[in-house]
């Protein structure tokens, strides 16, 4: 089968390459390179860096403007396989190919339509998300469903549960295209009442607060990812929180204690976390009991940044 295929992040790259094993990748569109890092540097997105490696023609475009759509037309694929590109489509692109757009969802549709479901799912404690392949069209994630799968997620880092679910899905949509091809899909409407959604992540929504739970923190801490990240300001210092864990220690709510052990705990609103592994500002990541060393009082406060 001929396709064309969009997306953009790392949890695309494995659905890009398990397509490229069993069909022809006629091409590739991505948003264009990005300016990233403390170097300011013009950085391509993993979707490109791994068409490049296959050998497949990019297409750099942001959004699907009527130039753009006009070169995937040229393509002339059969189908068009999205997953996480970044933008609704429009009428014109959805009609493009004879077989339609599938699109690859991190989510149990209709549960968590939009733009951040694995991290919304995280922070409601959701005991499973998963992965679905659906047809698109003009709205949010409100195309019918050929396929899902269920991916656990209780207690477990964002990445972890992107890097299952991408996979997952990629295979998902090899057999769904499969069936496409004979005509055998049987597609199932979404229920709109069951429906949630899954805004972008805001700057700092992440941060970690006194005021919260220990479960409510450590939930920010697992959904936190390079692209947000979660904090705690102490002693004037921003701390970026990596890994933490929940514990039985008594610290009192906004106090970071470092115990005789050497753990560093934030007392939180009824319980305590631990932080395992944290970035100071300017520097390297570093097991939370090195960076402790360097503290002259094992008693100050923290706070929301």
């Amino acid at each position: 089968m001929r396709v064309a295929f969009m997306g953009t992040p790392e949890f695309a790259v494995p659905v890009l390459s398990l397509l490229a094993r069993s069909h022809e990748v006629a091409g590739v569109v991505t948003r264009p390179d990005a300016v990233r890092g403390r170097g300011r540097r013009l950085v391509p997105s993993p979707v490109k860096e791994r068409a490049l490696e296959l050998g497949v023609p990019v297409i750099e475009h942001a959004r699907m403007t009527p130039e753009a759509t006009g070169v995937l037309a040229e393509l002339a694929p059969d189908v068009i396989c999205v997953a996480a590109f970044g933008c609704i489509l429009p009428k014109r692109v959805l009609a493009l190919p004879r077989l339609g757009c599938v699109n690859v969802h991190a989510s149990l549709l209709p549960r968590w339509r939009g733009a951040a479901p694995i991290e919304r799912a995280i922070l409601a404690g959701d005991a499973e998300t998963g992965v679905s392949i659906m047809a698109m069209e003009e709205g949010l994630d409100t195309g019918p469903v050929a396929w899902q799968a269920s991916v656990p997620c209780a207690g477990r880092a964002c990445e972890d549960v992107r890097h299952d679910i991408s996979y997952t899905g990629g295979y998902g949509l090899l057999d769904v295209l499969e069936a496409l091809e004979d005509n055998e899909v049987a597609w199932r409407r979404q229920d709109d009442e069951l429906a949630t959604y899954a805004p972008r992540i805001e700057k700092g929504e992440l941060d970690l607060s006194p005021a919260l739970s220990a479960e409510e923190n450590m939930r920010h801490v697992l959904a936190s990812s390079d692209a947000h990240v979660s904090r705690v300001a102490a002693r004037g210092t921003l701390l970026r929180v990596r890994r933490a864990r929940l514990s039985s220690s008594r610290a009192p709510a906004g106090a970071l204690c470092v115990e005789r052990d050497g753990s560093v705990i934030l007392g939180c609103a009824d319980g305590a976390l631990e932080l395992a592994e944290v970035t100071p500002a300017g520097k390297r990541p570093m097991d939370a009991r090195s960076w402790a060393r360097g503290l002259h009082e094992k008693s100050l406060a923290w706070e929301r940044p």
